[in-house]
Order: structure tokens, then C-alpha cells, then sequence
């Protein structure tokens, strides 16, 4: 087996072997989970795995061409690993995922089997699938610019450069009035015009949700109140007096990019691109053909 340990190798070509799978996963958010299907607990660089974990994998499938390695791990639910509500707000999509075999008399023994991240989670009856993707999945995605009028770039991103911090683009703020967490309201928002923050963020800064964000569908103002209206709901717990921040938002035109943000010089749109009625335009056999535009 290809860049297997060879004392690992050795021992599994002895005939009695001691060996088990553990497995790290690493979320975005800097949380790291480690389990082994061990019936005891095993640290090996600087993580321990937890042994009452439940989990299980099934074989990986791996090639040597370029289609994605894959395998599916199998969990139970439980408030001390990976709980329903975390899966439900998103917190392990796209986390790392680390699987080795270990010799579990003698952890120094071990190979890296898989390396990869999750994809589709899936929850039932008190337990969870979670699809692990190779790392060649990456190579399935659509890379390139997009020619378009609207800027391609996310606001405050590496192509957009604009920091979104500075002051007079976003407010830190506890919530005041709360619905089911899609819309908050609170008295006013002084400095603030109406739909300032339309196609902006909400962000959780603490709390149960903290770290959860909803993009922002409705800025608007009702009566004297200032009522933000959120695409889909947090999905966790945000109730009055929780602290979150507004960020402004941007809709992709080259005027919000010039007068809005100042930021001209690094919008990403083709403004100048000719629309529909161009490309369908044809020469007239009537009235003057000078040679110059057709719309």
C-alpha cells in the first residue's frame, strides 16, 4: 500500500493485528472533533479521540486518476460530539475531515487514509450521514471571470478590496424586537439611510448563535421603527439582547461602487457591455447609414 508506514505495514503483514480508524474533523469555526472505534481514547499529535463516539465509516474509495475519492461516515447524535442543531445551522459544511488507521498498541504506527472535507450531512432518528469528499473534488469547480454589467465581487472580498469595517458601513447593535429570527426591529438606526444595508449581512457575535449569519433581503422603515428582514432565518437561537452587526449592503452597480463606497477602481462589472437590443440590431435598407450606432 502506497505511502503506508512500513512498520505499520510490517505489523499487518504479521497476521495479528491491532489496529482501529480514527477520524479528525476540523470546522471552520476552529472547533476540532476527534474520534476512533477504539473501545479506549488515543492521542496522537496533540488530539485526543474520544472512544464512545459512535462513529463508523465505511470503505473509502480511491483512485490514482482524478476522480474524487468518497466514503460516508456514520454518527450518533449527542450533545458531547456533534449535536442536531449544529448541522442544522451549518457549522460542519466544508469542514476538514481526517481518517487514519492506527495501531492502537502503538499509535506511532499509522497512516493517513483519507483527507477531505464534508459535504451533504444528513440527520434521522437520533444519528447522522456525512458524505466526505477527496481533496480532488476541488478540481470540479467552475473557475474563471463571469462578463457581466453587475460586479462579480463579494464586498470586502479579495477582488472588491473595500474594507467593510470602517466606520459609517456597519453598526454593532443588541437586538431589541426579534421574529422567528428572520426580522428584527428596533427604534432607529440614526446615520443610517432606508435600504442602506439591502444585500448586506446580519452577523451573531454571541450566544448560542454566534458566528451565524443571514443575508439581509428588506431595509425599510415602518412608522418610527427600522425593521431588517433577513432572506432565511438565523438558524439558532437570537433573542433580545443578543449582540449582532449590520453591514452595509451593495447591489453590484457601478454607481453604488462609485458614490456609495468609493471603490470605482476596483469594480469588477463591464458596465459597458451592450445589451440585448444590440446583439438583435440588423442594417436598414431605409434612411441614412452613416456607419455609426444602430440602437
Amino acid at each position: 500500500m502506497a505511502g503506508i508506514d512500513p512498520a505499520l505495514q510490517a505489523h499487518l503483514e504479521g497476521g495479528l493485528t491491532t489496529v482501529c480508524h480514527a477520524w479528525k474533523i476540523t470546522r471552520k469555526d476552529g472547533v476540532c472533533l476527534a474520534f476512533t472505534d477504539h473501545d479506549l481514547p488515543l492521542t496522537f499529535e496533540g488530539v485526543a479521540f474520544r472512544a464512545d463516539a459512535g462513529l463508523s465509516a465505511r470503505a473509502i474509495a480511491q483512485t490514482t486518476g482524478l476522480s474524487v475519492d468518497n466514503t460516508e461516515a456514520v454518527g450518533a447524535l449527542s450533545d458531547a460530539s456533534i449535536r442536531e442543531d449544529e448541522i442544522e445551522q451549518g457549522r460542519f459544511d466544508g469542514a476538514e475531515v481526517q481518517a487514519w488507521l492506527v495501531n492502537w498498541a502503538d499509535v506511532s504506527q499509522r497512516w493517513l487514509q483519507f483527507r477531505g472535507t464534508i459535504g451533504e450531512m444528513k440527520r434521522a432518528g437520533g444519528a447522522f450521514r456525512a458524505e466526505l469528499r477527496g481533496l480532488t473534488e476541488v478540481l470540479n469547480r467552475t473557475l474563471g471571470r463571469v462578463y457581466q454589467k453587475p460586479c462579480t465581487a463579494v464586498l470586502g472580498d479579495k477582488q472588491c478590496r473595500f474594507n467593510a469595517g470602517l466606520p459609517g458601513y456597519s453598526i454593532t447593535l443588541a437586538v431589541d424586537i426579534e421574529d422567528r429570527g428572520r426580522s428584527f426591529i428596533w427604534d432607529a438606526l440614526p446615520g443610517f439611510d432606508p435600504e442602506f444595508f439591502i444585500r448586506g449581512r446580519l452577523e451573531v457575535l454571541n450566544g448560542t448563535a454566534a458566528g451565524l449569519f443571514g443575508l439581509i433581503k428588506h431595509d425599510r422603515t415602518k412608522g418610527k421603527k427600522r425593521v431588517i428582514e433577513l432572506w432565511e432565518p438565523i438558524k439558532g437561537n437570537v433573542s433580545t439582547g443578543t449582540q449582532v452587526r449590520l453591514l452595509a449592503g451593495c447591489n453590484k452597480q457601478m454607481e453604488t461602487c462609485r458614490l456609495k463606497f468609493d471603490n470605482l477602481l476596483n469594480f469588477q462589472g463591464f458596465p459597458d457591455l451592450p445589451g440585448e437590443d444590440w446583439v438583435v440590431a440588423v442594417p436598414k435598407s431605409t434612411g441614412p447609414n452613416s456607419g455609426g450606432s444602430l440602437r
